[in-house]
C-alpha cells in the first residue's frame, strides 16, 4: 500500500467544496509559484520545509501538487513518512489544475 493516495483536479475541486481545512503544498520553484498557484498553496521547498512540518496539522489532509503530478509523489511519500495521516498527490500537477481553470 502506497504512503499517499492519489487525488484528481476534480476530487480537488470537490474537497475545497466541502472542506476549508486542506493545507496545500506547492513543491515546484518559487518562480513557477509565482507566476501562479492553487488559492491556499503554500510554496514549499527545501528552506521552509523543516518550519512547515513543525507548524504543520498533521491530521488534516494534506495536497502536495507539482508541475505534472510526478515529483508530488515521492514528496507526498517522505510527507506521510514524517507523520501526515492523509496525504495526496495531485494526479496532473498545477498543470492540469490550470486546465481545469482556464
Amino acid at each position: 500500500m502506497s504512503a499517499f493516495q492519489h487525488l484528481s483536479v476534480n476530487q480537488l475541486i470537490q474537497m475545497q467544496a466541502e472542506s476549508t481545512e486542506l493545507q496545500i503544498v506547492d513543491i515546484r520553484d518559487a518562480a513557477s509559484y509565482e507566476a501562479g498557484h492553487i488559492d491556499g498553496a503554500l510554496n514549499l521547498n527545501n528552506e521552509n520545509l523543516a518550519h512547515f512540518i513543525g507548524d504543520a496539522d498533521m491530521d488534516l489532509p494534506l495536497i502536495v501538487v507539482c508541475y505534472h503530478g510526478i515529483s508530488s509523489q515521492s514528496a507526498a511519500t517522505y510527507l506521510n513518512e514524517q507523520g501526515f495521516d492523509d496525504v495526496f498527490s495531485l494526479d496532473g500537477g498545477y498543470s492540469a489544475w490550470h486546465q481545469a481553470h482556464l
